[in-house]
């Protein structure tokens, strides 16, 4: 807490806005930025004792402005378990976009797909998730100011922002569907057997980030609806894996992601 509260008085310093949404560009989403009205970017670089994003094409700064006619704040690039920062460090800038006022998220990511029937750039929005593979960033003392000692994870994806979503992806004629997101640890790719193992585990797909930062934002009372870009299949459903070739793909839906996250934002 005591980090947070710091955290917040250097923003608070740096601009006035104070955003109602906050959005989590996932790896390849980077360009999204360019839709935004932007009033204000600080570097993570440049806030006393935060984390910092040190993969390539993760940007690394808060972007605050106006998305939709909605005032917003947007994480280009996160941070990960995998860089070497604790779990809870790695939700510390979720926590502060919602202490700054953000109380809906949108998080985005690139995921490996398992489920055999989601095309590469199929936009799954997470009905749930499986986080018992990575450490809990609830865990240690609670501080009731953040939240209970044992929230409820019933519904950690909001039902209506999920009916949103589908009426959305809908209307924007992308490909879609709704799925169970597991997340990993990282930073390596999943072996078959993992994979093997995930799905028989009811998992529809698979990445190393959004499901832990899910868990804080509940545990603090925001709605949270998350997407994952489909960016390619998962070990044993195809061939050898990249970072660069989950990127890449992401430039073949650009303008269709772009449309489809400002309409989800303007109705969330």
């Amino acid at each position: 807490m005591e980090g947070l509260k710091d955290t917040l008085e250097f923003l608070r310093s740096r601009t006035d806005v104070r955003p109602e949404v906050g959005l989590v560009l996932g790896s390849g989403l980077d360009f999204f930025h360019r839709k935004m009205n932007v009033e204000a970017a600080v570097p993570y670089a440049e806030i006393p004792g935060f984390p910092v994003s040190t993969v390539a094409g993760h940007a690394g700064r808060f972007l605050f402005g106006e998305i939709a006619g909605k005032k917003a704040v947007v994480m280009q690039g996160r941070v990960h378990y995998y860089e070497g920062y604790s779990m809870a460090e790695t939700v510390l800038p979720v926590r502060a976009m919602i202490a700054l006022g953000a109380k809906k998220l949108l998080l985005t990511n690139a995921a490996g797909g398992i489920n055999p029937d989601f095309e590469v750039n199929t936009f799954m929005a997470l009905k749930d998730h499986i986080a018992c593979f990575v450490p809990s960033p609830l865990r240690g003392p609670n501080d009731e100011e953040l939240g209970p000692r044992f929230p409820d994870m019933t519904s950690v994806y909001d039902p209506e922002f999920l009916q949103l979503f589908l009426r959305t992806a809908r209307a924007c004629r992308v490909r879609a569907a709704t799925g169970v997101y597991l997340q990993t640890s990282g930073p390596q790719f999943e072996t078959p057997a993992e994979v093997a193992l995930f799905r028989s585990l009811g998992a529809d797909a698979v990445g190393m980030s959004t499901a832990a930062e899910a868990i804080a934002a509940r545990h603090a009372g925001a709605r949270v609806l998350a997407v994952s870009r489909i960016s390619n299949a998962a070990a044993g459903y195809g061939g050898p894996l990249s970072h660069e070739e989950v990127s890449a793909s992401a430039g073949e839906v650009e303008e269709a992601f772009c449309t489809l996250t400002e309409k989800l934002i303007a109705g969330m």
